[in-house]
């Protein structure tokens, strides 16, 4: 028996069998993915004794579950760690010991910095290994020195990871079918810091959406790098692409509502198209990155689709389903983009409509192609472009709403609105939408006459037809 007492501040984890609670908070930085594995991360602590608290300071485990893309990811880690720490030695004045690990994606392409410049960490561990955090903690609490894991493992982690999870609440819930990237563009870190394009065996899909329907969920929002691309090993020998995964928790699992992000142009078959026509359950709503209209930028960022096949999958998208929003990424900025290559991001912008948009300006990420290109540009004229972009993005998402006044939608109640008396909850096309109802709407879909626009959602008045249960 290892007879080394734990280092100081470290929290002892506890069996299986105790019955004492500890207290968990996790902060979750990023994409609906790292949402997804926060709540894993939960759930496979919660053997351990780990509950969810509210605030750091009443947490005996600390994870900052975070995210490489945005621009300056890593120095938002360093300046939350900073907080956190005092938060450590605060609770260690006390008697009371602190785990604090990082994950994620910042955790998998910065873990020795991490522990270089915040030795107080004591776990750091990649998007793939969170199945191994049980032992983590334990390894933590038995020796000196933080511990690290940032490998890709041979094995999924989703066959190590329990099957219940915690119950969701307002009757929406994402799952994950899909991670890793090969495409490959060159503004992009999650090649490295997620892996290969892996795809999970539909029936462990199917499974983990049984019981997500039997705990009252409604709608599932499907998650993957590039979710389009899925592959997934099917129950009868053959692979199984998106379609074929999406008809059948329609048809046999009996999700009401089902969406999917992130896909790519170059992974939207066919068959996938046509499900948007003939599956009523398949939302209006599609998350389709382009990030430049320029092919001359297009090419230099590796997406291989030019703006004119976008234009023409888009066409054939909204040929299938009329009602169909769209949203998409854009990066101004980009090395090398000219004052022409963005005027045909903005044609673009303009021939297509989006409903929602992402854009931000390029930054470069350590060991991408473009991080060592020539030509970068300047940052006030990159401010500029951003500027005017959103400007028009933001007139072309109010346009989108003002139309929606005056529909009758299906909306489905996620939780409280900001004020007291309302719930809020998302259309089919996933505009906020809040109304003045009763907390029992919340995890139930109800008719909602949409009467108002305002800048980030939608008010309107139940119908008197309000559930569709």
């Amino acid at each position: 028996m290892n007879s080394l007492s734990p280092p100081s501040g470290v929290a002892q984890p506890q069996s299986s069998t105790s019955s004492a609670t500890r207290g968990l908070h996790v902060i979750t930085w990023g994409c609906q993915m790292n949402v997804y594995d926060s709540e894993r991360m939960s759930d496979v602590l919660r053997p351990l004794g780990y509950r969810a608290v509210g605030t750091p300071d009443d947490a005996d485990m600390i994870i900052l579950n975070t995210c490489h893309i945005r621009d300056r990811a890593a120095e938002k880690v360093f300046s939350e760690l900073g907080r956190l720490r005092k938060v450590k030695e605060a609770r260690a004045e006390r008697g009371e010991g602190t785990v604090l690990a990082v994950a994620g994606c910042v955790a998998q392409a910065e873990g020795g910095e991490i522990l270089a410049r915040a030795p107080y960490v004591d776990i750091v561990l990649g998007p793939q290994t969170y199945h191994r955090l049980p032992e983590m903690v334990a390894r933590a609490a038995r020796a000196a020195g933080a511990v690290i894991e940032t490998d890709f493992p041979v094995e999924q982690k989703f066959d190590f990871l329990p099957a219940d999870r915690e119950a969701p609440v307002g009757g929406a819930a994402f799952l994950t079918i899909q991670e890793g990237c090969d495409k490959f563009c060159s503004f992009c870190v999650v090649p490295y810091t997620r892996g290969a394009e892996s795809s999970r065996p539909a029936q462990a899909v199917i499974a983990e959406a049984r019981r997500l329907v039997a705990a009252g969920v409604r709608e599932i929002t499907l998650l993957g790098q590039n979710v389009n691309a899925y592959h997934g090993d099917g129950p009868d020998a053959r692979t199984w692409g998106l379609t074929r995964l999406a008809r059948v928790l329609a048809d046999e699992v009996g999700i009401e509502r089902i969406r999917y992000t992130t896909s790519h142009p170059r992974d939207m078959e066919d068959d996938l198209i046509a499900a948007h026509r003939d599956l009523p359950q398949l939302m209006p709503f599609l998350h389709l990155p382009v990030q430049s209209g320029s092919d001359r930028v297009l090419a230099a960022m590796n997406r291989g689709h030019t703006a004119d096949e976008y234009r023409a999958l888009v066409g054939r998208l909204r040929d299938a389903r009329p009602d169909l929003a769209l949203s998409s990424d854009f990066i101004v900025g980009h090395p090398g983009e000219t004052d022409a290559d963005f005027a045909d991001t903005m044609r673009l912008i303009n021939d297509i409509g989006f409903a929602q948009a992402y854009s931000f300006k390029y930054s470069s990420r350590p060991g991408t192609p473009a991080a060592g290109a020539a030509m970068h540009v300047a940052e006030d004229v990159k401010d500029a472009r951003l500027q005017e972009l959103q400007a028009v993005l933001r007139v072309q998402q109010d346009a989108f709403n003002d139309a929606t006044v005056g529909v009758t939608a299906p909306v489905l109640f996620t939780g409280h609105g900001r004020k007291p008396g309302q719930v809020s909850g998302k259309s089919p096309w996933l505009q906020a939408v809040n109304v003045d109802g009763p907390d029992s709407l919340i995890g139930r879909i109800a008719n909602v006459d949409i009467r108002h626009r305002y800048t980030n959602s939608l008010g309107g008045v139940l119908t008197e037809e309000t559930d569709r249960a």
